[in-house]
């Protein structure tokens, strides 16, 4: 069962769940085609017989037969055959996350590595409602963990780390990530209005993930889709989505959710990028390019020094040459010096930073390659 197909040059069927095995799915996805992967496959959780509350009433936990393996040979060969898949898949700067508890995240950890994945990170997300420990036995588990690594160790992945930077109020992003676990209109109910997946995602967790180490237009794969979370905020984000999912419910759910998921506006939908992903501008480009001409007067930001431009794109003032960043730092008697916010041109009868001029040129380039 398949939403809306749409098909690129590669053939792949974006936007759409994949019915059936997932391993036997992957295979047929072509090599080198996906930029991200999200998994958050069966965490084996070996559960033996029913939990129950102290007022012993039952609790909804994980009983679903794909959660349940043979032995750990059994799962880790089931885990070894999807992540050679998923590497196969991933472009050669693709990345994938996976998560996962302490019944099998070690697991995943060590097959990654064997596998020649190169971890960048693990995350706890820190559930702020867990569940509690009804027993009182052992600590309340209250993480689960997400291991983000690259296709190899030359990858050169995405990570927006401005964006990620913003999202957290103007300071960097950490490894340790507060937020609840589905619930209230989130958590989606089958028909008897128990929860439809045991184990699904709160939308939040997949926003920062895919603001975070992807693009609009990327191509997202889920190999374990269960209820939709990723194809919903991909479908959100303006990113393109397949799932592989082989029980029909979870289908049915998913297939309704994303189609009554609203993309966001398409121009909201760029995040601010990181200065080491902009194109590099010497001031050199500004003169072969005629933005600013060699004989042109550039003076300093407090009025009190001018400069010439030469045709190399260094400057002079009267004995002192070098670049825009030397001249100003000679001239101010400072051992170093901004010089794109240092130096200013006239315009319109007023004056501004260089820096005005370098920003626009980005503007242009980025948008030519965009």
């Amino acid at each position: 069962m398949s939403l809306i197909i749409k098909k690129n040059k590669t053939s792949l069927p974006l936007n759409s769940i994949l019915e059936g095995d997932t391993i036997e799915n992957m295979k047929e996805l072509p090599s080198n085609s996906i930029d991200l992967i999200f998994a958050d496959p069966p965490y084996n959780l070996q559960l033996n017989g029913n939990l129950h509350r102290p007022d012993n009433s039952m609790v909804q936990a994980v009983k679903e037969d794909w959660d349940k393996f043979i032995n750990f040979k059994d799962y880790d060969n089931f885990c070894e055959k999807w992540l050679i898949e998923a590497k196969r898949l991933l472009k050669p700067n693709g990345a994938l996350w996976v998560i996962g508890t302490y019944h099998n995240i070690y697991r995943l950890g060590s097959i990654l590595q064997n596998l020649g994945f190169w971890i960048l990170n693990d995350v706890i997300w820190r559930k702020s409602n867990p569940m509690p420990n009804f027993h009182g036995k052992r600590l309340t588990n209250a993480h689960e963990t997400l291991i983000w690594a690259s296709r190899s160790d030359s990858s050169k992945y995405v990570f927006n780390y401005d964006a990620l930077k913003e999202l957290n109020e103007g300071l960097q992003m950490r490894s340790d990530w507060l937020m609840p676990i589905c619930g209230g209109k989130e958590r989606i109910k089958n028909k008897k209005g128990k929860k439809a997946h045991p184990t699904q995602k709160p939308e939040a967790l997949l926003h920062r993930i895919l603001i975070g180490t992807s693009n609009k237009n990327d191509i997202i794969l889920d190999p374990f889709f269960g209820t939709g979370t990723t194809g919903a905020v991909a479908k959100k984000l303006g990113r393109y989505f397949i799932g592989i999912e082989k029980d029909k419910s979870y289908i049915e759910v998913a297939s309704k959710r994303i189609s009554k998921t609203i993309e966001h506006d398409n121009s909201c939908l760029e995040v601010t990028k990181s200065k080491r992903s902009l194109p590099r501008i010497p001031f050199g480009s500004l003169i072969e390019r005629g933005i600013l001409n060699p004989g042109e007067d550039l003076q300093s930001f407090n009025g009190r020094h001018k400069a010439k431009i030469r045709a190399d794109g260094t400057l002079i003032s009267h004995d002192t040459k070098g670049s825009i960043h030397q001249v100003g730092a000679k001239l101010e008697g400072l051992p170093s010096c901004n010089g794109w916010a240092y130096w200013h041109f006239k315009i319109d009868g007023s004056s501004a930073p260089i820096d005005v001029l370098r920003q626009k040129l980005i503007s242009e380039i980025c948008n030519i390659n965009h």
